[in-house]
């Protein structure tokens, strides 16, 4: 997920991202619209550009840490990583200049790639989707638990609630929560079970500049508790405040 946020920073046109757990193939998939990747052989490592960014390593980059920018990350490595704890690991993207589709499989942890299969592609929207079966022994695993998708789904919600002017859409049903405000209370909901009943939760939102939003609503338990989102990673103890210890701030560093 933290892929795709990085995404849409990079490319507005992006505003669709689709989630699919198969629990009877093992097998977890991500789409997103927006840019695809260019289809082309780098004129360095003489490969196309999807095998390079996803099969190969030592290609990622993000490294000067004294450079100024507003995503993390190494470009690459995450996505390389997955690849490399799965069994079965699959990219497909289209280029409309190229006006070509490419879908590539790796398999066993990277070990054995698949040629690229290469079409024609003629629709103007460009997408890219990943699908992977993860190498469940290695996490002590024999089946996506119903906890490890609860948790994975957990992660598609913080994209929804924390991603501006994005559709996201989990199994095919789109999540109903439009902006941070909206996350926020759906969170309330969730944690605080005396107002289970209760359709809304009040919270006061503010806005500072482009990256920063706060939400603080009051706490059920008495005492102070806060939730911090840095790229829509999940951060237990991001900020300090004085605040009084009768309310529940939610912080969004975008």
């Amino acid at each position: 997920m933290f892929l795709k946020k990085k995404k849409k920073i990079r490319d507005p046109s992006m505003n669709t991202i689709k989630v699919k757990f198969d629990k009877e193939l093992k097998m977890i998939s991500v789409y997103n619209n927006g840019k695809g990747i260019p289809i082309e052989v780098h004129k360095e490592l003489n490969v196309y550009v999807p095998e390079m960014l996803f099969g190969q390593l030592m290609t990622s980059s993000n490294y000067n840490d004294d450079e100024k920018r507003v995503t993390g990350g190494r470009n690459g490595l995450g996505a390389k990583s997955v690849n490399i704890f799965s069994t079965q690991f699959t990219v497909e993207t289209t280029d409309t200049i190229q006006k070509k589709r490419y879908i590539q499989t790796f398999r066993n942890n990277m070990t054995q790639t698949d040629k690229p299969k290469i079409s024609s592609y003629s629709k103007k929207e460009e997408y890219t989707m990943i699908s992977f079966i993860p190498d469940l022994e290695k996490f002590g695993m024999i089946e996506l638990t119903d906890d490890a998708i609860a948790l994975l789904s957990k992660r598609v919600h913080d994209m929804a609630g924390t991603v501006k002017d994005i559709k996201v859409f989990l199994n095919d049903k789109r999540i109903q929560v439009k902006n941070f405000k909206e996350y926020v209370q759906m969170y309330l909901k969730s944690v605080n079970t005396a107002d289970a009943g209760s359709s809304k939760t009040s919270v006061v939102h503010e806005k500072f500049g482009e990256r920063w939003e706060i939400c603080i609503a009051p706490s059920v338990e008495g005492q102070l508790q806060q939730v911090s989102k840095f790229h829509i990673i999940h951060i237990c103890s991001f900020i300090h405040l004085f605040i009084h210890s009768f309310i529940h701030p939610f912080f969004l560093f975008l």
